[in-house]
């Protein structure tokens, strides 16, 4: 009998260990959880969506809270060097940071 590939989980070949589309979902979990947002206004959010400056909840202290919880929840290690405005401008760019921060592991 055929093994049924669709139910399978899928493996990321690449070796980050979490596929895109995970790292999409655990980082809007986080954003919802520690901003106090809806889920379903943060599933909503594209590359494009502006953070830092555009979302009231984001102001300096949610930043460190952010960055704590990522850093738990997500198994990454983020310097002080490592944050800066860009990153956190767009969700894009924030998703684009946890994304390095897990392949560099």
């Amino acid at each position: 009998m055929c093994s049924n590939s669709a139910t399978e989980t899928p493996t990321d070949m690449s070796g980050i260990g979490k596929s895109r589309a995970a790292i999409d979902r655990d980082l809007k979990a986080i954003i919802a959880d520690v901003l106090g947002l809806d889920t379903d206004q943060v599933a909503e959010f594209t590359p494009d969506t502006g953070l830092f400056g555009h979302l009231p909840e984001l102001d300096s202290m949610a930043v460190a809270g952010l960055l704590t919880e990522m850093e738990d929840r997500l198994d990454i290690v983020i310097e002080d060097d490592d944050v800066d405005g860009e990153m956190l401008e767009a969700y894009g760019g924030l998703l684009a940071f946890a994304e390095a921060k897990i392949i560099e592991g």
